[in-house]
């Protein structure tokens, strides 16, 4: 049954807040793996952009923050962003989002009641919670094995919540290929630097132990604004002779996410990272000289947005997702997922939270669905004008391969 125009926005809200949510990328982990799982409103307070946006505020060095202890910050970063000035940020806004959520008073602004409430709740009963109010499936993980405290965790065989999906992420191999060959030695691992004797066999070697540890959905890495492929470089011969002939042996997809600057202030830590513009050349020789690989692709800038989606016309076998980090704010997001679908149609994976903090997934899927429900209606409306017809059975079909069926497809997951 076809749907009027008067019902259009109100069944597509609909659609959109029942969808359930594979989240592809995350920086979250079971509960199995102890204190790495961020949660409660002392870490949300303290999550590196409210850090930045705190430091920006006040005249407090770096140093002398990161010297307080975490409730400390987490107050003082309540007293800065959220007493003396309205919280309109995306980050702040995000805070109260998920207080509001939860079913907290948000105009107490009583920090303390917050805090009662995170501690009188069990982590099991925390991860339910979180996932019950973002409508979640699954999660996929961001997992480190060159990391001594989560390979520890692995290596142990803590047993994992079904719902947290592995990522085996490349970055110290790929990025850092010097400091990462002590290590590998260190752990039996018969590497050079200049690659000379086993070292492709053996870098295999290790990247199918983790395979097997790990069970991860696809390998990641994090990649800085002038990447670029093929090249002579350790990283280019790294997926040129590993990488790249791992994934296609497999069939793991690889994602890689371009644009980060590391540490452009050092003093900030976490905080300190900024954004640069990336060649998307690269993307596409990626994608033309491995046609059996699928490539999942986010980058950084806003700049890269309309040529990365050109791209993905073009290849098949490249998969763009979300509004990666300091492109999830709502403005943005709208842009860039009107742009998308203007040109990719519905054959993309329109967001992901990168939440670092459980609670995070609260806020950014409310936020991101609200702004994507939007987009979805000015473009059934304009379909409508036309004369086609829309059913509740086609934009229910629609909103559930955005949310859940394109991830499933991309990472073939039952």
């Amino acid at each position: 049954m076809s749907l009027s125009s008067e019902r259009l926005a109100k069944t597509v809200e609909k659609c959109v807040l029942e969808a359930p949510v594979v989240d592809i990328h995350t920086h979250l982990y079971s509960s199995s793996f102890g204190d790495l799982l961020l949660r409660g409103i002392d870490e949300l307070l303290t999550y590196h952009y409210l850090i930045a946006e705190t430091l920006r505020c006040i005249p407090m060095k770096p140093k002398e923050y990161y010297a307080m202890g975490k409730e400390e910050q987490a107050d003082l970063i309540w007293k800065t962003l959220f007493l003396e000035r309205s919280p309109v940020s995306e980050a702040c806004r995000g805070v109260v989002t998920t207080l509001q959520e939860y079913g907290l008073d948000t105009s107490s602004r009583d920090l303390d009641s917050y805090r009662r409430f995170f501690s009188n709740i069990s982590v099991e009963e925390h991860v339910d919670l979180a996932f019950k109010k973002a409508n979640l499936e699954a999660v996929v993980m961001t997992n480190d094995p060159f990391d001594p405290v989560e390979s520890s965790r692995w290596e142990e065989g803590a047993e994992r919540d079904p719902r947290f999906l592995a990522a085996l992420r490349l970055d110290p191999l790929l990025n850092t290929w010097t400091s990462a060959v002590p290590i590998l030695k260190e752990r039996g691992y018969d590497v050079a630097e200049d690659f000379s004797g086993k070292t492709v066999s053996e870098v295999r070697r290790f990247l199918e132990y983790w395979r097997k540890k790990m069970e991860p959905v696809y390998l990641a890495v994090s990649l800085p604004p002038e990447f670029t492929y093929p090249d002579t470089s350790p990283r280019g011969r790294l997926l040129e002779d590993v990488i790249l002939p791992f994934c296609k042996e497999t069939g793991l997809p690889f994602a890689p996410m371009i644009g980060v600057k590391k540490l452009i202030n050092p003093e900030l830590r976490l905080a300190g990272d900024s954004v640069g513009k990336s060649c998307i050349g690269a993307v596409e020789q990626l994608c033309l000289r491995n046609p059996e690989v699928r490539f999942l692709v986010s980058i950084l800038s806003r700049e890269n947005q309309h040529e990365l989606a050109v791209a993905a016309r073009k290849f098949s076998n490249l998969k763009v997702f979300g509004c990666w980090w300091f492109l999830n704010n709502p403005s943005l997001v709208e842009e860039i997922t009107t742009m998308r679908m203007e040109l990719l149609g519905l054959s993309f994976i329109p967001q992901h939270s990168d939440a670092r903090v459980l609670d995070q997934v609260v806020y950014k899927w409310k936020h991101s669905k609200e702004i994507i429900t939007k987009v979805l209606v000015r473009k059934y409306q304009d379909l409508m004008a036309t004369g086609w017809t829309l059913g509740e059975d086609e934009i229910k079909r629609d909103v559930n391969s955005l949310f859940y069926g394109n991830v499933k497809d991309a990472l073939n997951l039952a």
